[in-house]
């Protein structure tokens, strides 16, 4: 049997682990974060007064800025350093990335506080800090909704709980993002970042703050939204969420939008994410069901089609042996995705193509089938999205000239 790698809530406690590992931070407990003070090392940053800053340049300590080197691990033979290096932006200082983090907080409420915990951190460090080499990466704290008002989503309700939470976490994002843009930015061209509830968030953000606006809305790189459930007309590639803001449908468009969840097969009809007007997308307040898919733009294949999957984890969570001294490594050739639809819905198929005796760790659906391998939506293209990002600001840059 082939080893798995670690269900969500271990994931969460690893991750925060190498967050406490390489900041030198007391190591977190069981329930990393639980309502815990934030540690010295992760102390907040606030800039302007109004704002925690989770990650801001300049910030001691910036998860975003961890370090990049990676150990790619092949089925057989040596392994070698690698890591998505082979990226040309015009120049990751002209860009800003404005990420925002998923659920996390363990906290005993149903919303978070403000504090920067080491749940925060690990998830800057997993899902956000790689693209600190193609654009500055912003990372505003937010009153998010935890993971027990979450308890309230199901596949074809969610709970007033939830949905009170949700507003206030969006209230908190929102404060965040308008000093953002009004004292922070400074008119440079942006990139959006979320995954679960911040994708959730963000394409609120995007409808209400972005898609109408033109003049925010021509600084808009590229929007990734991960396991969110963007919505669009059948056979469209605008319409839905965004009046105005499409999927990508090349790799140098600018001012568009890369969405997917991940699936090894088609999503059951509980799902929580790849069917219209159920699961995460009422958690976002999308109801419409006729007419209606959730988008897939393939990462690897921006332009559609199958293409290999460049993973990248962080070391402490898959404890290869022998053991790799570079925080990240990756799995060359072990999985290939495209995007599919079949049934009303829609999914980044995410294949496992290993060769026979294959003995690296594969993902699993630790969450049961109707949440699929929502837990490494990002991971498992995590290369991709790097020289996504790069070959969209190169694609922006060439518009404004």
């Amino acid at each position: 049997m082939r080893p798995v790698r670690p269900g969500p809530s271990v994931l969460v406690a690893l991750v925060a682990l190498a967050a406490a590992a390489a900041y030198g931070a007391p190591a977190p407990g069981a329930a990393a974060g639980a309502g815990a003070a934030a540690s010295p090392a992760f102390r907040a940053e606030s800039h302007p007064r109004s704002v925690v800053w989770l990650c801001r340049p300049g910030a001691a300590n910036d998860p975003c800025t961890f370090p990049r080197a990676a150990t790619s691990v092949p089925a057989s033979g040596p392994r070698f350093p690698t890591g998505p290096t082979n990226v040309h932006p015009p120049s990751a200082r002209k860009f800003d990335c404005f990420f925002v983090y998923p659920t996390v907080s363990t906290e005993h409420s149903d919303n978070s506080n403000l504090e920067v915990q080491v749940n925060e951190v690990g998830a800057a460090i997993d899902e956000a800090s790689l693209f600190s080499q193609v654009c500055t990466v912003w990372a505003p704290m937010y009153r998010q909704a935890t993971a027990q008002a979450v308890r309230g989503l199901g596949a074809h309700r969610v709970s007033a709980t939830l949905e009170k939470a949700e507003t206030v976490a969006y209230a908190s994002l929102l404060d965040a993002w308008k000093a953002f843009v009004a004292r922070d930015d400074h008119g440079r061209p942006f990139v959006l970042i979320g995954h679960s509830q911040g994708a959730v968030l963000l394409i609120k953000l995007i409808a209400d703050q972005i898609d109408a606006v033109r003049s925010l809305r021509s600084r808009l790189v590229v929007a990734i939204l991960a396991g969110g459930n963007v919505q669009v007309p059948t056979g469209k590639k605008v319409g839905g969420s965004f009046r105005h803001v499409p999927l990508c449908s090349t790799p140098r468009q600018s001012g568009c939008v890369i969405a997917w969840s991940s699936f090894p097969a088609e999503p059951p009809a509980d799902s929580m994410f790849g069917r219209p007007g159920q699961g995460v997308s009422l958690q976002g307040g999308q109801r419409a069901v006729v007419g209606q898919r959730v988008a897939c733009v393939n990462p690897a294949a921006i332009g559609g089609g199958t293409a290999p999957l460049d993973d990248y984890f962080l070391r402490e969570v898959e404890k290869v042996q022998p053991p790799v001294t570079t925080q990240w490594l990756t799995f060359p050739h072990l999985y290939t995705g495209h995007c599919e639809s079949r049934g009303g819905a829609t999914w980044l198929q995410v294949t496992d193509v290993a060769a026979h005796g294959d003995r690296r760790p594969v993902v699993t659906e630790t969450m049961g089938p109707a949440w699929g391998f929502h837990s490494y939506d990002v991971n498992l293209v995590l290369g991709n999205l790097v020289r996504d990002v790069a070959s969209e600001e190169a694609g922006w840059e060439a518009i404004a000239r």
